[in-house]
């Protein structure tokens, strides 16, 4: 039987796992009356609730066609910029990939990132022109943007040479011609059994074991998996192994305890498994993400890809508000410590240092979602923390000295009349407008390059601005001389003056100074944020203000208090939301706003200080 190992890549939305599914589906993996989920292979909670995939997932499915038995190994990896981290590691481990455009929307920043990367490893990507049943879809364009892309990106003659191949992930058809309709999706399985070569690796299943740590989880039976292709040699359970880190230096010995392979959407253990077949190995408890696996006399570590550096980061410390405790369990310091380095372990593109005063840690990513999904997991697993704005990540040019800041590749699609605004709102954050033009549906897209800076806390803005229709794609793109300084103009804020809980009276009284990010009867203390200010300083109030009563008038005489209900900012806007001066409180329960200093005597003095 021969063997393919393949890798599918594209930008967000455009259909891969919706795609992976039907391929699952059309292999014969599901029994006839089996039930299985729509994305079966996003099966975090995460990434079903946010409909995206955050990591990169391993599948294998049994293909009987024209050039007879061959399992193909396919990898579904995460479309969304913020997780490129997860796409560079896995296509080390394959021979080849299929390249997803969606036939309406095109060629999008992160099919550009992820084509890169692709190409750089010297695979020859298959096209796939997905969605082609759209009523805007328009594949001859998308084509010819795509062949633009292959050039523009510095393909080699051969790679420029790819087969394209259109179908329809959600109906699980695919077509070598239009013209020539088709109801299944034999013709991809049989263009990637034709295009894709066989491993390099299947030559070397007689040489000392060697395979590469790509992908790392932790099981609550087996304890540390460590998935990879296997570059040489055989895995067999029992085998006495050692870890090597880049620098060649032993990390740990130890026995395979469990050879694991991927058989549709479960791993099963193996007797044995051969050079070339992508495993998941048991046994091992220190060895990581990067590390080469290999047998005893083996001393040479295998080299590892290299992963583009983090360009956002943020402060992560103890939750020391007045509610601190009272919903959380892990609140403790340390605690939050080893679970971030836990995180940086498993994620290559995330890194955890401690801050000089030791007293928080600073953590960097590639973007304000990566950043959201790694805290909204802590928060579900039982922790408490306090979350400062994001920054970005700024280098020292080596020749120059000269200060530099990332700069992301920008692409929006919006209705002509949001236009004007969306350009007036980028320009004034010193982006640069690259290009523009008609995308289909009465749709314009625009093109821009602007510092990742200007970008923090723009997502929501820009939804109100275009009424929610627009949409916003961005993928870092390179690093440039510092732009200066930026105004996002936001507005002040409502800050409570004392501890208690809000009344519906006082929050109506409030209404026409801004609008509340808090409901009546609710727990606040001094220093917190609760609302937005219709003006442009911050204002200390008091929520906690009761009718006052005597004996000309009752309670119940005036008019019933109806409040607006209050705007409740999800993780990702209070991450975006918050200034300098501020934080977000996370519990397991509650997304609080604060200030860093909640006395506003000291506030007001560090303000002068500064």
């Amino acid at each position: 039987m021969s063997l393919r190992n393949i890798a599918i890549i594209a930008h967000v939305d455009h259909g891969k796992t919706t795609l992976v599914d039907q391929l699952l589906a059309q292999s014969g993996i599901f029994r006839a009356n089996e039930a299985h989920a729509e994305r079966a292979m996003d099966s975090n909670d995460q990434e079903r609730e946010r409909g995206i995939t955050i990591l990169a997932k391993c599948t294998s499915v049994l293909w009987h066609g024209k050039a007879g038995d061959t399992r193909i190994n396919i990898i579904d990896t995460p479309g969304h910029a913020d997780f490129g981290g997860e796409v560079e590691r896995i296509l080390g481990m394959v021979d080849g990939c299929v390249l997803l455009v969606d036939a309406e929307e095109g060629v999008m920043p992160q099919t550009k990132f992820v084509l890169g990367k692709a190409l750089k490893m010297g695979l020859r990507p298959i096209l796939c022109l997905n969605k082609v049943d759209r009523p805007h879809a328009d594949p001859d364009r998308v084509l010819n943007d795509a062949f633009d892309l292959f050039a523009a990106i510095g393909a080699t003659d051969e790679q420029l040479d790819f087969p394209h191949i259109y179908a329809s992930g959600k109906n699980g058809w695919a077509t070598l011609d239009l013209a020539k309709p088709n109801a299944d999706l034999a013709p991809l399985f049989d263009l990637i059994v034709s295009h894709v070569p066989e491993p390099k690796a299947v030559v070397r299943k007689d040489e000392p074991f060697q395979i590469l740590s790509v992908l790392i989880e932790n099981d609550p039976f087996l304890g540390r998996l460590l998935t990879g292709r296997i570059e040489s040699g055989k895995a067999i359970p029992g085998m006495a192994i050692h870890a090597l880190g880049i620098d060649g230096k032993e990390i740990e010995r130890g026995r395979i305890t469990k050879v694991l392979a991927f058989r549709g959407l479960k791993r099963q253990p193996i007797e044995d498994a051969e050079a070339g077949d992508i495993v998941a190995i048991a046994g091992l408890s220190k060895a990581t993400v990067a590390d080469t696996l290999c047998a005893l006399d083996v001393t040479e570590a295998l080299p590892a890809q290299p992963i583009d550096p983090p360009t956002i980061s943020m402060t992560v410390s103890v939750n020391d508000s007045p509610l601190a405790g009272r919903e959380g369990d892990k609140v403790q310091s340390r605690v939050i410590r080893d679970r971030l380095l836990k995180e940086a372990q498993s994620n290559v593109a995330i890194r955890v240092t401690e801050t000089p005063d030791k007293d928080a840690y600073e953590v960097a990513g590639r973007g304000e979602l990566q950043l959201g999904v790694l805290i909204e997991s802590m928060r579900r697993e039982g922790f408490e923390v306090s979350i400062s704005r994001p920054r970005v990540v700024f280098r020292d040019d080596p020749e120059t000295g000269e200060r530099m800041e990332p700069i992301e590749d920008v692409m929006i699609d919006v209705d002509e009349e949001f236009t004007g605004i969306v350009i007036e709102k980028l320009s004034a954050r010193r982006a640069e407008l690259k290009d523009m033009g008609p995308s289909g549906a009465g749709k314009t897209r625009l093109s821009l390059m602007s510092p990742s800076r200007s970008l923090i806390g723009y997502q929501g803005e820009f939804l109100t601005d275009t009424r929610g229709s627009g949409v916003l794609n961005r993928v870092f793109s390179h690093y440039e001389p510092y732009k200066g300084a930026i105004d996002a103009g936001r507005k002040g804020v409502l800050v409570s003056n004392s501890d208690g809980e809000t009344t519906d009276f006082a929050l109506w009284n409030l209404e026409d100074r801004g609008f509340m990010f808090v409901g009546g009867g609710e727990k606040t203390y001094q220093g917190m944020i609760i609302g937005e200010n219709s003006r442009s300083d911050d204002l200390d109030v008091n929520p906690m203000k009761a009718k006052a009563l005597n004996n000309i008038r009752a309670s119940g005489k005036d008019e019933a208090v109806r409040l607006t209900p209050p705007r409740r900012p999800t993780l990702e806007q209070a991450i975006a939301y918050i200034d300098e001066d501020e934080l977000v409180e996370v519990t397991p329960k509650s997304i609080r706003l604060r200030k860093k200093v909640l006395n506003p005597s000291f506030r007001k003095k560090r303000a002068k200080e500064e």
